[in-house]
């Protein structure tokens, strides 16, 4: 079984913030790797993404090309060549929408009324650059009511784990002060990847956060600031999906 979290907030919806548990790979992917740009064999990762897809009752998920940047893709069917975007929207039932991280938020989306949903891909980057705020102006495309919409953050490096340094507490500016806490070194900080995300999603009608970190928890989760700490390696990712039931 592909292990995977659910929150109360998106009830009655077909979605699920998969772990690293219940998959084939082996080694450093072992075992529910489900990253396409990954070394891990192709055949694995196919049979990662097509259990994941089969718990939530659908034949395979959307993929996106991450790039950490602000793009969304609508996905009125399904795709052959996955878009270069950090986040999709749908309201076409059947249709299951993906993202994968390895210390990233991911966040997915839904307002039931309208019959919309979608996910995005929210490193530091991405959310500075409007990721966030560009999925709920596109599920507004759609049909959805931003006040409606319920935004729900998965596993993620929590604050207590994720140093940063000054460049990146000069790209953010303004809008991460509230989001640092001085850090254990000189000059570092300690930044709350999930509590900003939250703050960029207030239009939203409903956020919560499953308040997981992905780094301390090594037996479930993937985390790319753990690889960095142990010196490199290979690195494979867990998905986060939602999509509208057939």
């Amino acid at each position: 079984m592909a292990e995977h979290l659910t929150h109360d907030a998106l009830r009655g919806l077909p979605h699920g913030f998969f772990t690293r548990r219940g998959g084939v790979s082996t080694g450093a992917y072992a075992s529910l790797n489900c990253s396409l740009r990954s070394a891990d064999d192709p055949e694995a990762v196919a049979s990662n993404r097509g259990r994941a897809a089969g718990e939530l009752g659908f034949a395979r998920p959307l993929a996106l090309r991450q790039v950490h940047g602000a793009a969304v893709a609508v996905a009125r069917d399904a795709w052959e060549t996955a878009p270069e975007a950090d986040a999709a929207v749908t309201d076409r039932p059947g249709v299951l929408l993906s993202v994968v991280t390895a210390d990233c938020a991911p966040v997915l989306f839904a307002d039931p009324e309208a019959g919309v949903v979608g996910a995005a891909h929210a490193g530091w980057r991405g959310a500075a650059a409007g990721v966030l705020e560009a999925t709920v102006a596109a599920m507004a495309g759609l049909g959805a009511a931003p006040g409606r919409i319920v935004a729900v953050i998965g596993p993620c490096i929590a604050q207590a784990s994720y140093e940063v340094a000054e460049d990146m507490v000069a790209a953010l500016g303004p809008s991460g002060n509230d989001f640092l806490a001085p850090g254990p070194r000189p000059r570092r900080w300690q930044f709350d990847l999930p509590g900003y995300c939250a703050a960029r999603l207030a239009r939203c009608g409903v956020v919560a956060a499953l308040g997981i970190d992905t780094l301390a928890d090594e037996e479930r989760f993937f985390s790319h600031r753990r690889r960095t700490l142990a010196g490199g390696g290979p690195i494979g990712h867990q998905l986060s999906a939602i999509g509208l039931a057939a």
